[in-house]
């Protein structure tokens, strides 16, 4: 994703990759991809005019966006927060962990914060068992949690997201 290119550079960019394919699905997932490349997600206008030039429902390019698990809806986020909810980590309170997030960046599983800063994941195991419950931010692991300790490293990140605007 280029982030010096607007909106509508890219929403351009992509109506002249469109219209070097044939109408119909056949090249939609290459599409697709090329979408997803410009936005870095596939955002709803980008769906109305694949639609429109391709003369695809919308329907059907849902259904292969939701298909397929390399494409997205959610625009991308600053800082990706993978939750174990293996069994080590669910039975130490992963559960608790998850609703702690949800509702301190006030998002649900696969949604992007408002300020793009975050996005949740649940992940089936992070091979931490030892410091269950655990979550990853990034590449960054953080072990034996509480859900006080969750509502810290996020005012942590927050407070050094600030600081580099």
């Amino acid at each position: 994703m280029n982030d010096k290119r607007s909106r509508e550079d890219n929403l351009k960019l992509l109506l002249e990759e469109i219209k070097k394919h044939k109408k119909g699905q056949d090249d939609l997932i290459e599409v697709l991809h090329k979408t997803q490349e410009l936005f870095g997600y596939i955002p709803q206008e980008a769906i109305s005019l694949i639609s429109k030039e391709l003369e695809v429902y919308r329907s059907v390019i849902y259904g292969v966006i939701t298909f397929y698990h390399f494409f997205t809806l959610q625009p991308p986020s600053r800082h990706t927060i993978k939750v174990c909810l293996g069994t080590a980590c669910y039975v130490k309170g992963a559960d608790r962990i998850l609703s702690a997030l949800k509702k301190e960046l006030e998002v649900e599983v696969e949604q992007t914060t408002e300020d793009g800063l975050f996005k949740i994941q649940g992940a089936r195991c992070l091979g931490a068992c030892g410091l269950a419950p655990v979550m990853m931010v990034d590449e960054e692991v953080y072990g034996k949690l509480t859900e006080d300790k969750v509502r810290e490293i996020i005012k942590e990140y927050r407070e050094t997201e600030a600081v580099v605007k």
